[in-house]
C-alpha cells in the first residue's frame, strides 16, 4: 500500500477521532466498557485505544522497558494487565493518565504501538490482497483497531472478491462497509452498535468517491479533520 505522508497521517487522524475525539489522538483517555470477554468491563486506554484483555500489556510492557517518568510506578501492575482485572484500580488507572499526560516516553510509546500492532498488519492485510486505494486503507485499518482485523463473519454477507482474487477494489470496500455498517447496527452489544458512526462515515466518504483522500476537511463525527 503505497501511501503519502499525507495520506498516512489522515488515517490515523480519522481513527484518533473515532477513538477518543481528537485528530491528534488523547493518549491519556481512559474509559470503562463492559466489552471485554464474557462482556465483562475493562479499561481501554491511549491514542487509539487498546484494551485492558486486548494488547494494554503490551503497551504498559514497553512504556515501562523505555524508563519513563512512571515506569517503576507502573512495573507492579505490567504482568497484570489481562489477568488480574484492574478496571477499580485507582492507582494503576491514575498511572496511566498520568504518564499519557506529561509523559514524552509514554506518547512516544504509544506511537511506536499503535504502528506496529495495528497499522502495519492492516497494511500486510491490504497488500496481500491487492488494495490500493488511500480510503480501502483507512478502511481495513479502523476494522483493525476496531474488530482486530477483517471479520471472517462480515466477509461471507457479501459476494465480492478481493483485488487479488480478480474482484474491484472499489466494489469490495464498498461491499465490505455496507456489511460491517448492518453487522455493528445488530450486534447484540449497545455498545458496538453505536459505533456505527466509523461506517457511516466511510460510507459518506464513498458516496464523494473520496478515494485518494484528497478532499479535504473530512468530517468525522462532526470533527473536521484536515
Amino acid at each position: 500500500m503505497k501511501l503519502s505522508a499525507n495520506q498516512k497521517r489522515l488515517i490515523e487522524r480519522v481513527v484518533n477521532v473515532f477513538e477518543t475525539g481528537k485528530p491528534d489522538g488523547n493518549y491519556s483517555a481512559i474509559a470503562i466498557f463492559s466489552d471485554g470477554p464474557h462482556n465483562i468491563r475493562q479499561i481501554t486506554y491511549g491514542r487509539s485505544q487498546t484494551t485492558e484483555y486486548g494488547n494494554l500489556r503490551e503497551l504498559v510492557g514497553k512504556y515501562v522497558a523505555a524508563k519513563g517518568i512512571y515506569s517503576q510506578n507502573l512495573k507492579p501492575f505490567a504482568e497484570k494487565v489481562g489477568s488480574v482485572p484492574l478496571t477499580d484500580d485507582a492507582v494503576f488507572k491514575d498511572l496511566l493518565k498520568k504518564a499519557g499526560k506529561e509523559d514524552a516516553a509514554m506518547r512516544k510509546a504509544q506511537d511506536e504501538f499503535f504502528e506496529q500492532r495495528y497499522f502495519k498488519p492492516a497494511m500486510k492485510w491490504a497488500d496481500a490482497n491487492g488494495f490500493i486505494l488511500p480510503l480501502s486503507a483507512l478502511v481495513v485499518y479502523d476494522s483493525f483497531i476496531h474488530s482486530g482485523g477483517i471479520l471472517w463473519t462480515i466477509r461471507q454477507m457479501f459476494p465480492e472478491n478481493t483485488p487479488i482474487s480478480g474482484g474491484n477494489e472499489i466494489e469490495w470496500t464498498t461491499a465490505y462497509v455496507n456489511a460491517r455498517h448492518e453487522w455493528l447496527a445488530k450486534h447484540p452489544r449497545p455498545i458496538v452498535q453505536k459505533t456505527v458512526y466509523r461506517t457511516q462515515f466511510f460510507k459518506n466518504e464513498i458516496k464523494r468517491g473520496n478515494w485518494t483522500l484528497a478532499k479535504t476537511p473530512l468530517t468525522v463525527n462532526g470533527v473536521k479533520v484536515i
